[in-house]
């Protein structure tokens, strides 16, 4: 185990729980979701969209919540639980890079809250206000109740801690459930037959709107997650806390939209931001339950901010190391974030000091919405990635988590596309910046592989099944490379990675001739790592690895049996050799001949010093003999030019017949191919060429290829099988690199 996770663990443990049980969870979480929102601005709603567009936010509205809720319960389940919330709880999961993007997002979440739930708290005090400035003509500012407050909040939380938020959570949720009580018993103010569910205001405010002012209601199902390091039993009290206040806060809401609509009319809806109090049995209860419920939710979120800013210090995600051990201290027996709780107030403070409730609950949604986001995204790509390291004993589902990262995003966009341009922006941002200072830790990369993984699992076994209409989608290069020269000789590894760039899939396999031993798989390992240093370098979309064997023959045998990896079965091999080392012509008969037997498409590179030159110029050489190996070789060298480095490369294709009178016979059918296929070749660079036996042909190569970056010939069934195939292989001495081709499939370009 690393030093650094002796270090977490270290200081996981300084932090003491209260042992607390599932009620506290459950508490925090529904006293936050029925406040401020509720009493406030949910008659706002109702009048501006109507009470099925209220019923349709909160439908969306928990499309959000609902998923994230399942997707941190599970997520809660995984691993031990400590304090920091839910930063904690996806970072021990998922590794500080991602935990900490998410975290810090969520920190500002919970501090701005602060300052939502005090400001909405000075709303209560509004028949005050009333009474002053008519009795007295005094205009009160609700700042000069809300900033004190926060004052005394803070103190009350530096001086008492978390016992005195929990024990105001049971007195508040009495007073709350009154409040609403005398509301759904309470009168109806007009003629119910005068409501019409259909029909909100004229000129409502756009739903995006309406909906990022109601939404941080239903964020209170987080509230209690920040408890996570003063339960007893979190990973149980976590997820039935959760999940029973999201689903109550639901039904409650469902209820409240209900009676509004059939008891006020909406304009006074969309207009009196106290509409509820005139329809309560007992108007002054809907003020003591916002005083009530707002005071209770600023308190829960006055706790849960500093531990989750001391857990994010205590993992040093703060950019500057002094920051990070200021507010990682706690004091006392109980390590009580005393610092933390400090910045969390001056924060709220600023956001007090702007005194708008619909500008504060504006910005606190896309802020919560692009966290809830990426909980929902992380745990969908868990589910598929399966790794047995995610062992959670509560399960969602993925495609729960699925439709709330979508909706999320959906949500995002319909209230604002620059605000979430800007969130978005930001939380990638500090995922980047904590991915170079906690390389060792987890990141996006890992889980994307282990999802790359099951994809991958999954289309080989699908392709394996219908493997009979794969020739359906085209044919493509399947590559398989072999190579015994190491980094001495990459022409073929060049040629691989052009073909493969965007149509095909390439295998580049490092042979290790001898006898296998433990030393030698280090030693192929070691080679493996450097070929992928290679493909890193060069771009390449290549799979590379390494064979050992006493043979060659015995490694080709070994080729020609391997499964593709691309979900796509091997169908070409490509062989090598030096034109200045005619002696590994004997190992190119030999392969060539059991590549052909095993009906796979062969490929032999001819390389040389050139390295394809300019990568400015392919010439196909095409012979009524080789006319089935012609769609192969258009393919090739059409695949080849749609590479970044052979980007203005121009295809010059040779039409050779024996005989006079058919020359012009031959030309019209390659450019009949040509035009068919859709092949970027002019017209102009399709040449007739007229030959009397193979070394005048070989003449006409040399004397019109001579200046070529890449040539392309055919070989027959018939020099496979002769003993001419190495005279052939030595043929056009001056040219540049030469790949011979031959097709043992049946190939339409059309």
């Amino acid at each position: 185990m690393s030093s650094k996770s002796n270090g977490n663990r270290a200081a996981d443990s300084h932090e003491q729980e209260h042992g607390f049980g599932t009620a506290p969870v459950f508490l925090a979480a529904i006293n936050t979701i029925l406040g401020a929102i509720l009493f406030l601005r949910f008659g706002y709603a109702v009048g501006h969209a109507g009470l099925w567009g209220s019923l349709a936010i909160i439908g969306l509205g928990h499309l959000v919540t609902i998923p994230t809720a399942l997707a941190v319960a599970e997520i809660a389940t995984n691993r031990r639980v400590a304090g920091g919330g839910a930063y904690y709880i996806v970072s021990r999961s998922f590794g500080t890079s991602i935990g900490g993007a998410i975290g810090i997002a969520l920190y500002l979440s919970e501090a701005i809250s602060v300052a939502f739930y005090i400001v909405a708290f000075s709303e209560a005090f509004q028949p005050l206000y009333s009474w002053l400035e008519t009795t007295h003509q005094l205009e009160i500012d609700s700042r000069y109740i809300s900033i004190p407050c926060i004052l005394l909040l803070l103190v009350l939380m530096l001086t008492k801690g978390a016992d005195l938020g929990v024990g105001v959570l049971w007195a508040v949720s009495m007073i709350l459930g009154l409040s609403i009580i005398t509301f759904l018993f309470g009168k109806t103010t007009i003629d119910p037959d005068a409501t019409n569910a259909l029909t909100p205001i004229e000129n409502p405010d756009a739903f995006g709107i309406i909906f990022a002012t109601c939404f941080p209601a239903f964020t209170g199902m987080t509230a209690g997650l920040g408890l996570s390091g003063d339960l007893k039993n979190p990973q149980r009290s976590i997820p039935l806390g959760t999940i029973v206040a999201t689903v109550t806060g639901m039904i409650v809401y469902i209820l409240v939209a209900i009676k509004l609509d059939r008891s006020a009319i909406p304009t006074d809806l969309a207009e009196d931001n106290f509409i509820m109090t005139k329809i309560a049995l007992w108007g002054p209860a809907i003020y003591i339950g916002l005083g009530a419920a707002s005071l209770s939710s600023a308190i829960g979120s006055i706790m849960v901010a500093p531990r989750t800013l001391q857990a994010l210090a205590r993992d040093k995600v703060m950019p500057f190391p002094p920051l990070n051990r200021l507010m990682a201290k706690g004091t006392g027996k109980r390590k009580e974030p005393v610092n933390a709780t400090c910045l969390s107030g001056a924060i709220a403070l600023v956001f007090v000091a702007i005194g708008e409730l619909d500008l504060i609950a504006q910005i606190l949604t896309m802020f919560f919405i692009v966290t809830y986001g990426a909980l929902c995204l992380v745990s969908f790509l868990e589910h598929f990635a399966g790794s047995p390291s995610y062992r959670p004993t509560f399960h969602s589902r993925w495609y729960v988590s699925l439709l709330g990262a979508v909706m999320c995003g959906f949500m995002m966009i319909q209230i604002s596309v620059l605000y979430a341009s800007i969130a978005i922006f930001l939380m990638g941002s500090i995922y980047l910046g904590l991915r170079r200072t906690h390389k060792e830790q987890r990141g996006l990369a890992a889980i994307f592989q282990g999802t790359m993984f099951q994809l991958t699992r999954w289309l080989h076994i699908t392709s394996q099944k219908s493997r009979a209409n794969l020739s359906e989608a085209g044919w493509r290069p399947s590559i398989v490379a072999v190579n015994r020269f190491g980094e001495r000789r990459l022409g073929h590894f060049d040629l691989l990675r052009f073909l493969c760039h965007r149509h095909g899939f390439g295998q580049f396999i490092q042979l290790f001739q001898g006898e296998y031993s433990f030393l030698s798989e280090i030693e192929a390992r070691i080679s493996v790592e450097e070929l992928v240093q290679q493909t890193e370098v060069s771009g390449a979309g290549v799979f590379v690895d390494s064979l050992i064997s006493p043979t060659f023959q015995g490694a080709l045998t070994q080729v020609l049996q391997m499964p593709g990896i691309s979900g796509l079965a091997n169908n070409c091999i490509l062989l090598e050799f030096d034109e200045a080392e005619p002696e590994e012509i004997s190992e190119i008969e030999l392969g060539a001949r059991l590549t052909v037997e095993s009906l796979f498409n062969l490929l032999i590179l001819r390389s040389t010093k050139y390295r394809f030159g300019y990568h400015s110029s392919i010439h196909i050489w095409v012979t009524e003999e080789n006319l089935a190996n012609t769609p192969m070789m258009l393919l090739l060298a059409y695949i080849i030019v749609g590479h970044p480095q052979w980007k203005r490369a121009k295809i010059q294709l040779f039409a050779c017949t024996s005989a006079t009178d058919t020359e012009r016979e031959a030309e019209d059918e390659l450019a009949t191919l040509i035009k068919e296929g859709r092949l970027p070749i002019s017209a102009q660079n399709v040449t007739s060429i007229s030959y009397e036996d193979a070394e005048d042909l070989e003449q006409e190569v040399i004397y019109r290829s001579a200046q070529a970056d890449l040539i392309i010939l055919g070989l027959t069934q018939e020099d496979l099988r002769s003993d001419k195939l190495r005279d052939i292989l030595l043929r056009y001495e001056g040219v540049n690199d030469v790949l011979f081709v031959h097709s043992t499939e049946e190939i339409s370009i059309d």
